[in-house]
């Protein structure tokens, strides 16, 4: 059951993500609501879920199913402990918090927890005290981070946390690749597509959320799979980074508009390398 707006608390990101559409929300907004209506929203890379987020917190997805996926399993664990067991997850924090220091943070990066809970708790605590926020993982699955520099680092938001929780309550959480939409998407539903970016040069990459990686093959899969929707009469918009690749993916393809935006991203270790960059965004409606 959807919550109505009205007894909606207002949630925010409960991780850090790379590339996290916080910076893009009044550019993505109003391209949803322009989609409206339909009748199920879908985000296959639902990463920290901003925009699904600001868009409950709106009540804009009241009375619809809500699907978010991706093909990372610990962040779709660590969604489905803050929607069923907030409660554990918040004392879980609480230790982490009372014990963070240098040599915990490695013991728990190293650690293995048996529980959905202790492992959502995990993944919350090294994202939070992690440098630069960033969440990697190497060729065998295993969280590759250092610990960054944080006097006080907010690892328990249990206000957040709760609100989350109610956010994420009735939606379906699943790991699984992004071309399932297609055979869960009908027509009349609204898919974003917040894919890994393409990058901008061959020293940009940044696609190691998970262990598989994200290349050139996927994004034109991704493409493929955005035509398939619009001739499913699926409402689809989509950003990536504004690159040449891109570009030449989603303009050839019928009926899409592929359209300019900025947006400020601090993933780069240099701070006079971050700033604002153009990204573009793909809809067919």
């Amino acid at each position: 059951m959807m919550i109505p707006m009205h007894d909606m608390p207002l949630a925010r990101p409960f991780l850090k993500w790379a590339g996290g559409k916080g910076q893009l929300l009044n550019d993505l907004v109003p391209r949803v609501v322009a989609a409206q209506p339909f009748n199920a929203y879908f985000e296959p890379f639902v990463g920290g879920g901003a925009l699904f987020f600001s868009l409950r917190g709106q009540g804009l997805l009241d009375g619809i199913p809500v699907y978010l996926s991706d093909t990372n399993d610990r962040l779709m664990e660590t969604y489905r402990a803050v929607r069923d067991d907030v409660d554990t997850l918040i004392d879980l924090l609480r230790e982490h918090k009372d014990r963070h220091g240098r040599d915990y943070y490695y013991a728990v990066r190293a650690a293995v927890p048996d529980t959905l809970a202790e492992r959502a708790a995990r993944i919350i605590y090294l994202n939070k005290t992690c440098f630069n926020g960033l969440f990697r993982e190497n060729k065998r699955g295993l969280f590759n981070v250092p610990m960054g520099r944080y006097k006080n680092p907010s690892i328990c938001d249990e206000a957040n946390l709760r609100a989350a929780s109610a956010a994420l309550a009735g939606a379906y959480l699943d790991t699984e690749p992004f071309a399932t939409v297609l055979d869960r998407a009908q027509s009349g539903a609204f898919v974003y597509f917040d894919p890994p970016y393409h990058p901008v040069s061959e020293t940009a990459s940044f696609t190691s959320y998970s262990q598989d990686g994200f290349g050139e093959p996927d994004q034109r899969r991704l493409a493929e799979v955005v035509a398939a929707l619009g001739m499913g009469d699926i409402k689809v918009l989509l950003s990536n980074s504004d690159t040449p690749f891109i570009r030449s993916l989603y303009e050839s393809l019928p009926d899409v508009t592929v359209e300019i935006v900025y947006a400020t991203r601090n993933v780069n270790s240099r701070a006079d390398k971050r700033g604002a960059i153009s990204e573009v965004l793909v809809r067919n409606y």
